[in-house]
């Protein structure tokens, strides 16, 4: 039997990225899956690209009727909190860690039957991702970071405009090069998690820009926290996202008025957590209002969820590159594939 997804609308605001590209699309069909496309006016890509490739194109919302056999391949979050859930699911919903929505979401699947494959969850045998944003979040976040720091040298008391998507790269990173030719003064920044996607795709900015950058990964942070030295730093960027409970990277104990630190950039963003390792925030910021102050502090810190989205063509492609083989997998396989029951196994975990 046919394989069908059903590719929904995101809800989410300035959400443009997609986990499923025409062209990828293109390459399911010409397999035998059936792929049903939302309308939507945010996603980076023309509804008119998908009909090309071969693909049905529907209502914006209409999932929630589509017929049970139908896959609901998603992002981010569904904000409908009435709707009992009869489908199978994939995307990212934040549900795992305590969040404040866990239990609602839950609820919804255990009153309408259907199954979760969340894609935070759809991990290999070593336990590793096998489609991630990881390197588009940390090069967006170690971007803004950058340049809210070069902003505050040119201008103290501006406030940093509303984040906005881009159509490529060049004319996201020209001004932030042009602010850093102003300033005339290179900031001194550390990554924590910088073996990882996440931390390499922030490395990337600062490189590009030949600005140094400390490296953290596991061997410096096993002793563990809170980590005075991140204070000797201008800029601190956090890519780790964790699974467990351990003593934070930094904590509000610490801070003082003379610290160096000015800009913290946590691109994986968990304030609601018992797991969150940037323990001076409880809140996410967003794209009007991108930058949190920490109070009695000169600190700033940027904690948007979806990052990706400011360059949404480039991040939707790489993202959609990496799911495309499992999802080949789904339509191909007799059985569950292992990345999938990996997802379903921890559903039914936290479900049950």
């Amino acid at each position: 039997m046919a394989l069908k997804i059903w590719l929904r609308e995101e809800t989410k605001a300035f959400e443009r990225r997609t986990p499923l590209t025409p062209e990828h699309a293109h390459n399911l069909i010409k397999k035998g899956v059936r792929i049903t496309v939302e309308e939507s006016q945010d996603r980076i890509f023309p509804l008119v690209d998908y009909k090309d490739v071969g693909c049905e194109i529907t209502q914006a919302h209409s999932w929630k009727e589509a017929p049970s056999d139908q896959l609901i391949l998603g992002l981010k979050e569904i904000e409908d909190t009435s709707h009992h859930f009869i489908h199978d699911h994939i995307y990212f919903a934040h549900i795992y860690k305590g969040q404040t929505q866990a239990k609602q979401v839950l609820s919804q699947y255990r009153a309408g039957g259907g199954r979760l494959f969340d894609l935070e969850f759809l991990t290999d045998k070593e336990g590793r991702r096998v489609a991630a944003f990881g390197h588009w979040a940390g090069f967006v976040g170690a971007a803004l970071s950058l340049d809210r720091y070069l902003q505050r040298q040119l201008s103290k008391d501006e406030t940093y405009p509303n984040l906005r998507s881009y159509e490529d790269i060049n004319s996201f990173m020209q001004p932030i090069g042009l602010k850093l030719e102003q300033s005339q003064k290179k900031p001194k920044v550390i990554i924590i998690g910088a073996k990882g996607r996440c931390g390499q795709g922030a490395f990337k900015v600062f490189e590009k820009f030949g600005i140094d950058c400390s490296l953290w990964d596991y061997e410096e942070t096993k002793r563990g926290g809170p980590f005075k030295e991140i204070l000797d730093h201008d800029i601190f960027i956090n890519t780790v996202l964790l699974t467990k409970k351990i003593e934070p990277f930094i904590n509000k104990s610490l801070l003082d008025r003379e610290q160096r630190l000015r800009v913290v950039g946590d691109v994986s963003c968990d304030p609601e957590s018992e797991f969150n390792p940037v323990a001076i925030y409880s809140r996410h910021t967003d794209w009007a209002e991108p930058f949190l102050k920490v109070k009695n502090s000169y600190i700033e810190v940027l904690a948007v969820d979806n990052l990706p989205s400011i360059l949404p063509k480039e991040s939707s492609e790489d993202f959609s590159s990496q799911l495309l083989p499992h999802l080949l997998s789904l339509h191909t396989e007799r059985e569950l594939p292992e990345v999938f029951k990996n997802a379903l196994q921890e559903f039914k975990r936290n479900r049950d």
